[in-house]
């Protein structure tokens, strides 16, 4: 076992991180402990541990990895999933002069954390589509549960060469409409035969990534802002169409009624560039926490 400290820009709360990936069943996470399993997918595929060892004003880590690091991608790897390089700093001022400025203190040094794997954001974001959380992480469980590997107590997704040879008619089985099935297989075969290369998406811009990702049958926008916001760590996203965004904007200025895409396009206005940080501090504003 190797270990390795390291020290980030606060403010930094990992407390709050792991409140929110404790909503998803599949990660692995100690709350009391302060740390959490991380899949880092490779060849042989790898569990990293991630333990809080300091406080939002002066934030450290222990990372305890199985092997030594020698290309450093397993440290590079973490850093990108939990945004650890830069400072929210500047966006945390940035929001204390809007209308979030209450959310924004109640939830200081909240990063946007990413999901573990780009392929895995595509998978849970088709899954979840038009689902209440709740049967949403039952289905995505079901899903991993059967196709996927569990190393060292921490489930990996289906590898995209591996989701495209099931069947329909097998995820039916699982409770998925046909539709849900179809587009989870489809795109897996995109991936897998090479036509969407989720490598080389990431070096297009926003607007390029949207375009490409929605041809694919499945894929709504939606989907291709939450997988520019949580595979990529984009900053400047705001799902407009998203329920959960919706109802946090109806709950924060007391509406008795949803708002149209029109309020909530001049609502969001002041908070660009950081649009992505706003939708998650409306949805963390709305989410059960424990």
């Amino acid at each position: 076992m190797r270990e390795k400290l390291l020290t980030v820009s606060p403010p930094y709360n990992f407390d709050l991180v792991l409140d929110r990936l404790s909503l998803d069943p599949l990660n692995i996470v100690d709350i009391e402990n302060r740390t959490v399993k991380v899949p880092f997918y490779s060849e042989k595929n790898e569990v990293l541990t991630v333990a809080a060892t300091g406080s939002t004003d002066e934030p450290s880590f222990l990372i305890k990895m199985d092997s030594a690091d020698e290309d450093g991608s397993r440290l590079a790897f973490l850093k990108r999933i939990f945004q650890w390089e830069g400072t929210l700093h500047n966006i945390h001022q940035h929001f204390l002069e809007t209308d979030l400025r209450e959310i924004f203190l109640e939830h200081s040094g909240t990063p946007v954390v990413l999901e573990f794997s780009p392929y895995a954001t595509l998978m849970k974001s088709i899954i979840h589509q038009q689902l209440n959380l709740s049967f949403a992480h039952t289905l995505t469980e079901r899903f991993v549960h059967k196709y996927g590997q569990l190393k060292d107590g921490v489930w990996f997704y289906p590898r995209p060469s591996e989701t495209a040879l099931i069947e329909v008619s097998e995820l039916r089985d699982l409770q998925f409409s046909q539709r849900k099935a179809e587009y989870v297989i489809g795109v897996s075969k995109e991936i897998a035969e090479g036509r969407l290369d989720l490598e080389k998406l990431q070096e297009q811009t926003d607007e390029m990534i949207l375009k490409e990702l929605v041809k694919l049958r499945g894929i709504g926008p939606w989907t291709a802002e939450n997988y520019l916001m949580f595979a990529l760590g984009r900053p400047n996203l705001f799902p407009k169409t998203d329920i959960g965004i919706q109802n946090a904007l109806k709950k924060l200025y007391g509406m008795d009624r949803k708002p149209t895409l029109a309020e909530i396009e001049k609502m969001s206005a002041a908070w660009s560039p950081y649009l992505s940080y706003a939708s998650l501090y409306l949805w963390r504003s709305i989410e059960n926490r424990k």
